[in-house]
């Protein structure tokens, strides 16, 4: 077993154990993450009727900068799209990622645009 292979292991097994406790609804939806090399995505998922709400990622975001400062913006967009279903909470999924980095730079800019983690 590789370093890589240990890697997608160990946040597999993170994600299995959040995934246990954290659950979306329409009225408090889950805030899923995944982060690639390249990229973020973020999406809002109602867990009861398994409809993804609202979604955004640096595909969507025109923004340029460090990595962390993007995914800021593309937490401010998703807080912007929830804003305009109706949604104002979430329940964050971290999806096995460590909150550093990246991860924490979209929570924080969901906070920011208003959305209550």
């Amino acid at each position: 077993m590789g370093t890589k292979d240990k890697k997608i292991e160990r946040r597999m097994r993170a994600k299995r154990g959040i995934r246990k406790t954290v659950t979306g609804t329409s009225e408090r939806p889950r805030l899923t993450v995944f982060r690639s090399n390249r990229h973020i995505y973020a999406q809002l998922i109602d867990d009861v009727a398994g409809n993804t709400l609202a979604s955004a990622s640096t595909h969507r975001v025109d923004e340029n900068g460090k990595p962390v400062d993007v995914a800021k913006a593309v937490g401010m967009a998703l807080a912007e799209k929830a804003r305009e279903k109706g949604i104002a909470t979430a329940v964050f999924d971290r999806n096995g990622y460590r909150y550093h980095g990246r991860v924490q730079a979209l929570a924080d800019g969901a906070r920011e645009g208003g959305l209550k983690l």
